[in-house]
């Protein structure tokens, strides 16, 4: 993770210097305020995976010496597929529309499918493969 946490801390002084330099030559209070919000934003995750890099143990992505065969083995289970996400989707963006509109009684239509979405997304049941 320490690689990660990098990226996301050079980003964020990326963005906090480039909103100064905007600050001082465009005064512009929408761009201003965006530039800020975006470093802001990226020193959040960037401290994130700062905390989480000093629990885990290191990886070999975090190892400049590291071999390709050291990241081998098993990584975890991961569902084969779910169609609940593309469902998710679909009514957050119907939720969006209806927003934009104001069209209430479209609003509470996905407010529903967005309900029901989350629910198959959260209580969808996998089989596992059995442990060897």
């Amino acid at each position: 993770m320490r690689v990660e946490h990098r990226i996301f801390e050079i980003i964020a002084v990326f963005c906090f210097v480039v909103a100064i330099v905007y600050t001082v030559l465009a005064q512009e209070a929408v761009g201003i305020a965006g530039l800020f919000l975006t470093g802001g934003l990226a020193l959040i995750v960037g401290t994130y995976f700062r905390f989480v890099a000093r629990r885990l143990e290191g990886r070999p992505e975090d190892n400049p010496d590291a071999e390709v065969s050291d990241g081998a083995g098993d990584v975890g289970f991961f569902s084969p597929g779910s169609y609940w996400p593309v469902a998710l989707a679909g009514a957050v963006a119907l939720f969006g529309i209806s927003l934009a509109f104001f069209y209430v009684w479209a609003m509470v239509i996905s407010g529903v499918l967005l309900l029901l979405a989350i629910a198959g997304l959260v209580f969808e049941y996998h089989i596992r493969p059995a442990e060897h």
